[in-house]
């Protein structure tokens, strides 16, 4: 089913809300290059694991984020690209400001 007129402004705000913590931004981007477990993210992130968790979370609930088994973990991977690219030209923004 496609989003139109206002509809497509609300879920495009949802989808922001989403990514509006600094470590949710970094889990999607760490996820745009590849699927991902929770002790993954946590090595790479320097984050806590329950903070990781937590934040996954947010992110399924919001639909970016999906998990599927692997043996004893869940990997952790992207719905799709278009958020990995909106998250991607996000970091690059800010780097550019930045200089």
């Amino acid at each position: 089913m496609t989003t139109t007129g206002y509809e497509a402004y609300e879920s495009a705000g949802e989808l922001l809300r989403a990514l509006s913590a600094p470590i949710r931004v970094a889990i999607v981007a760490e996820l745009g290059v590849g699927e991902r477990c929770v002790h993954e993210l946590v090595e790479k992130l320097g984050a806590p694991q329950p903070l990781v968790s937590q934040h996954l979370r947010v992110l399924r609930g919001a639909g970016v984020v999906r998990g599927a088994r692997r043996g004893r973990e869940i990997a952790y991977s992207l719905v799709d690209d278009h958020v990995a690219h909106i998250v991607a030209d996000a970091v690059s923004h800010a780097r550019e400001v930045r200089s």
